[in-house]
This record gives structure tokens, C-alpha cells and sequence, in this order.
């Protein structure tokens, strides 16, 4: 899907035709798109498509005539049908006449803009525009990570109760995301730190405060990546330790039911034995059973008491 858009008096219009100025959008272009779009603007093709690849880090390259900006944003996806997140490319290509951006995915950061949700928002402004992408991605990371803290939290609270085994797969799904979101963000700083010294375009001093502001959010989602990287660490560690703690509960219970149950299987098996009933005692004794078995009983409750004041009860 190929988009164009162009702004008037702060009013964005969707345009028919290319014209100076205005903004292409391109959302999981077919090839013949990409191959139009290269062929008018005189890009080489594999620039275009390379935010296509899921595997493209994050990059700045000035080419002959344009310049390419490859960053990495927070988008969602299920795994083990769950809402998690992850990064996936952004290009921006900047010309002197236009900008283009290309993504797989429909992401609500591009339609932020088309929705015209952006103060000062102008397609004429390119650095300034590409500024606000990048402020609009930061903020998007933040929530997105504060998202997964509150999902942490969740777990968390369960650790008490039921935990299960969907939880600590579930603590792991967060924990590889800000895996993804840390590599991601510290790509992104290098991109935003180049594009500070970014001389080709004219910049603002507005634009050069907007950077700043820009560079500030990351590096603040940076930390907070780090901050609930060491949180989850300690959940799960956490998690680990009331498991082992519940299974040695549980072992201790089953050792301490064997021995009362042992108590009368010793017994009974020593009466059981093939020998002469004048030796046994209690054999010849009236209601000698009934006996045995109340010693047997007393002394289970003997052992019960002594297990319980062990706390192995």
C-alpha cells in the first residue's frame, strides 16, 4: 500500500500524484510498488526494501543524492497466544523533494501522523518530521514498557497462590522483550547521535531542541529497559525459590505420611510372622486385637505429635 500525503496550513491532504514536498508512506509494498517508487525517485531498490528485513539493524547511510534512516520501533505480536512486543524496522528516506517511509506492518506510530494528531506537524519540514517520529517512537517504547511492567507485577502477585508453569513462560516472554527493546533502543541512540552532526539537510534550532528532547526519551526508556530487566531477574528468582520451597513442602509431608504409615506395616508384619502364637504376645489374650491395635494407634499419634511439633506437619 502507497500512501501520499502533503500538508497546508498545518492541514494534511492525501494527494493523488507526487508533488515537492509531500510524504510517501508505503505499509508492506508489493514489489511493483517498490520498484515505481525506486525507479521515480532514483533509489536503488534494495534501500527501499531493506526495512522489509526483519533482521535490518538500525542505520544511517548517505547515498548519492539521498539519504536512508533505518530505525527500530515497538510493535505488537502474540506469542504462545499472548500479547507480547517487538521491534521491527522503519525506514525513512529522505529526498530533497520528499520524504518516504517504509514498514511492514500497519504501526500506530505512522498513523499517528496520518491521523494529524501532531502539533506542528509539516511533510515540508523533513528533520523536524523525522524528530517527531522518533519523540512519538520513544513514548511508544515507554508505555510499551511500562505495559510489561504491569504484567510483571501480575505474576507477581500470584507467586503466593497459583502459580503455574504458563507464568514463568509468560515472565520469560517479558524478559526476552526487553532483550529485544534494549538492543533495539541502544541502535537507535547511535542513529539519533548521527543525526546530530547531520549536515546535509538544513536543521532548526527548534529541530536541534526537538533532537535533544528526542535523545532525552531514549535514553530514559533505555534505563527503564535496564531497571525492568533486573526487576524480572529477581521475579524470577522469586518464582524459583517459592517452587523449591513448595516442593520441599510437599516432600516433607509425603516422608512424614510414610513414616506414620510404616508404624502399623511393622507391626502387623511382625505378627504376621510364622511362628508359635504362644510366643506373640497378646495372642492368647482376650480382645488381644483390639489391643494391639490401640497400641498401634497411640503410637501413630505419638509420632504425628513429635512431626508436628518438628513442623514437618
Amino acid at each position: 500500500m502507497v500512501e501520499i500525503y502533503r500538508t497546508d496550513q498545518q492541514v494534511l491532504n492525501t494527494l493523488t500524484d507526487i508533488q515537492d514536498g509531500c510524504w510517501i508512506n508505503m505499509v508492506d509494498p508489493t514489489s511493483k510498488e517498490l520498484e515505481q517508487i525506486a525507479e521515480r525517485f532514483e533509489i536503488e531498490p534494495e534501500d527501499i526494501s531493506s526495512a522489509l528485513d526483519e533482521e535490518e539493524s538500525s542505520r544511517i547511510s548517505l547515498e548519492d543524492g539521498y539519504t536512508v534512516i533505518l530505525v527500530d520501533i515497538p510493535t505488537p505480536e502474540v506469542r504462545h497466544e499472548k500479547k507480547m512486543y517487538t521491534t521491527i524496522p522503519l525506514g525513512i528516506i529522505l529526498k530533497s523533494e520528499a520524504i518516504i517511509t517504509v514498514c511492514k506492518v500497519d504501526t500506530p506510530i505512522i498513523n499517528y501522523f496520518v491521523r494529524n494528531k501532531v502539533k506542528e506537524f509539516s511533510t515540508k519540514k523533513k528533520m523536524r518530521f523525522i524528530y517527531q517520529m522518533l519523540f512519538r517512537s520513544a513514548f511508544v517504547y515507554q508505555a510499551n514498557l511500562r505495559l510489561i511492567d504491569k504484567k510483571r507485577i501480575e505474576i507477581e502477585e500470584r507467586v503466593d497462590g497459583d502459580t503455574s508453569d504458563t507464568d514463568l513462560i509468560e515472565l520469560h516472554e517479558l524478559e526476552s522483550t526487553l532483550v529485544y527493546f534494549a538492543t533495539s533502543l541502544r541502535a537507535n541512540s547511535i542513529v539519533l547521535e548521527r543525526l546530530r552532526r547531520y549536515k546535509r539537510l538544513e536543521q532548526y534550532p527548534e529541530d536541534m531542541e526537538l533532537l535533544e528532547d528526542v535523545m532525552v526519551e531514549y535514553q530514559q526508556a533505555i534505563e527503564m529497559t535496564t531497571i525492568y530487566r533486573d526487576v524480572i531477574d529477581g521475579t524470577r528468582e522469586l518464582m524459583s525459590s517459592v517452587i523449591d520451597s513448595k516442593l520441599n513442602n510437599v516432600m516433607k509431608y509425603l516422608t512424614s505420611i510414610t513414616i506414620v504409615m510404616a508404624i502399623p506395616t511393622i507391626i502387623s508384619g511382625i505378627y504376621g510372622m510364622n511362628v508359635g502364637g504362644e510366643w506373640m504376645p497378646f495372642a492368647k489374650t482376650p480382645f488381644g486385637f483390639e489391643i494391639i491395635s490401640g497400641i498401634i494407634l497411640l503410637i501413630c499419634i505419638i509420632v504425628l505429635w513429635v512431626l508436628r511439633k518438628k513442623k514437618m506437619l
